[in-house]
């Protein structure tokens, strides 16, 4: 997870549970009804989008399947952007995994997830199934293939926090941060006036593993050691494998990454952790950068990481911290 660090205390905030997420807002400047212009944004957002809600843009675009549906700008934009995410990862993110996503057990709002003992079910991939280039767009509609299922869930927050941060600088903000459960964005002032920084936190370390200086970008991490249930009394996670359609069984366990726009950097740090460490930043260009951590705590970075750390080495390996690593095992017990 990544969260703001070194906050004044004139700033205004605020948190609060979305999308899944603890949500963090900071707003540098501007009128007192910013705050709740971003919270009701957010839950906008939420509800056009979410899987788990049946009424909304995603779970009709899915019900109907094979059918055209006339959508909102904010969901257009978005199935754009995945498609746009595809291709920027070579098929690393794949927006089309719902069910493959589904036959893992994350059927419903993590939350939720119950290990019925029922086996997870085996995954069906074929190599003939619709891929996102057969998603149509046409003039404010969206129709999927018959068959397909879409996932807002690894682009969702990252896009969110773009649009909002943009919104609350529109609206008077002089700077703003948009925290959506680790998938982070920055613009304009900083609390401080010196830039923003940011601790980017391994669920399992007690202390940060870097802190990063941005005055306007995003950092996205992810992780198979947070979103962790159990199906038929095995661990299972949400990072599904496109080759396999089966959970992730990367060396590496963790990324983050730098980006300009927080849904570049949330689709790429998926695609960093599913490529593994023997190729885990070549999909980076001269404007991204990432750092990731493997299953044994050993931590690699790209060429351009070191550029954000104020002249502070790299840590090359992190110790765990029991309590945390067992929060994590015990999350995944609760689900039986």
């Amino acid at each position: 997870m990544v969260k703001t660090a070194g906050m004044a205390s004139a700033v205004s905030e605020d948190r609060f549970r979305a999308m899944g997420s603890d949500i963090h807002l900071i707003v540098v400047g501007g009128s007192a009804d910013l705050l709740t212009l971003g919270r009701d944004r957010i839950g906008e957002l939420e509800r056009r989008w979410s899987r788990f809600r049946p009424d909304s843009e995603i779970s009709l675009l899915n019900a109907v399947a094979g059918e055209p549906v006339v959508v909102t700008p904010d969901t257009y934009l978005l199935v754009e952007r995945a498609v746009e995410a595809w291709r920027l990862t070579g098929g690393g993110f794949d927006p089309t995994l719902l069910d493959a996503l589904r036959r893992a057990g994350y059927d419903r709002s993590f939350e939720d997830l119950v290990d019925t003992g029922e086996p997870a079910l085996p995954p069906r991939l074929s190599v003939t199934r619709p891929g996102p280039t057969d998603i149509v767009f046409d003039a404010g509609s969206i129709a999927l293939p018959t068959g397909m299922g879409f996932d807002p869930g690894g682009i969702g927050k990252g896009l969110a926090a773009d649009l909002v941060s943009a919104l609350l600088i529109d609206e008077g903000a002089a700077g703003v941060c948009v925290n959506m459960g680790g998938d982070l964005r920055v613009r304009g002032e900083s609390p401080t006036g010196a830039g923003w920084t940011m601790a980017v936190e391994h669920p399992w370390c007690a202390a940060p593993i870097a802190l990063v200086g941005l005055w306007d970008g995003a950092v996205a991490t992810s992780s198979v050691l947070r979103r962790v249930w159990r199906t038929g009394g095995h661990a299972r996670h949400h990072l599904i494998d496109p080759a396999t359609g089966e959970p992730s069984t990367s060396d590496l366990a963790f990324a983050s990454v730098i980006a300009g726009t927080a849904w570049e950097a949330e689709v790429l740090a998926k695609a960093v952790l599913l490529r593994g460490a023997d190729r885990a930043f070549d999909l980076l260009d001269a404007r991204t950068a990432a750092v990731a951590v493997s299953q044994d705590g050993r931590v690699i970075a790209s060429p351009g990481f070191a550029a954000y750390l104020g002249g502070v080495p790299m840590t090359q390996t992190v110790a765990f911290d029991p309590q945390l690593r067992g929060a994590t095992h015990r999350s995944a017990e609760d689900t039986r």
